[in-house]
């Protein structure tokens, strides 16, 4: 599993310390030590073998479980896991962004989001409008209107801040980051951190915080021009 998340896009994941046959912490607790980041829910059996090994993992920070027969009716596993999936990586960046982009209409926000997960589909504007059912020529006049940068910078800009919480994580190099994130290239990757925030990777995940990443980017790149110009 470990590799699955280094690779993929994955937002969140669904555990059970049953799942080997044996209740077991010891997994989980790894995975939570290498992607602290991760959003983790536990689905598993209500029985005296899961009890020390639940209270174990609350230790480790996991705080919601789901008990199999009990509590997962398909309407509340749905809501278990949308609750997990709102404390997602890519759902935190784009809070953090949303006076940023609060202008802009929600099915553009939405694809913008999607765009973190699309793997080896490449940012492109017109792949952004299409997420968004709108005409590329649409897509861009919404940018202009409301003072952003390009489309295409805008993407950039959020996929590395979205890089550097990732980049947080002891669980990833750099070149998980640049794999999950969709660039062929780590160096790529690379140089557009040198450019936005003027370090490398490796310094970036212990000279910045997620609160001095966001202020860089909104300050130079995402206030719109006549507040910046005020």
């Amino acid at each position: 599993m470990v590799d699955a998340i280094r690779a993929k896009p994955i937002e969140m994941a669904v555990v059970d310390p049953l799942l080997g046959g044996r209740a077991r912490a010891h997994g989980i607790e790894r995975i939570r030590l290498l992607f602290p980041s991760l959003p983790l829910l536990v689905y598993t059996e209500l029985a005296p073998a899961t009890a020390s090994v639940l209270l174990q993992l609350g230790r480790s920070g996991i705080r919601r479980v789901v008990f199999h027969r009990f509590e997962d009716a398909p309407g509340s596993l749905c809501t278990a896991i949308q609750a997990e999936l709102e404390q997602s990586t890519s759902q935190q960046v784009m809070q953090a962004l949303g006076g940023a982009l609060q202008e802009l209409p929600r099915e553009l926000l939405r694809a913008l989001e999607a765009m973190l997960h699309a793997g080896d589909e490449a940012p492109t504007v017109t792949a952004l409008a299409e997420r968004a059912q709108l005409t590329r020529r649409t897509c861009e006049r919404w940018f202009t209107k409301v003072g952003l940068p390009s489309p295409r910078v805008v993407m950039v800009l959020i996929r590395l801040l979205y890089a550097h919480r990732l980049l947080l994580d002891p669980g990833y190099t750099v070149e998980d980051v640049a794999l999950k994130l969709g660039y062929s290239k780590t160096k790529t990757l690379q140089m557009h951190l040198r450019t936005v925030f003027g370090v490398t990777a490796g310094e970036l995940r212990v000279s910045l915080s997620t609160e001095e990443a966001l202020m860089i980017v909104t300050d130079r790149y995402l206030k719109p021009v006549t507040q910046a110009a005020s």
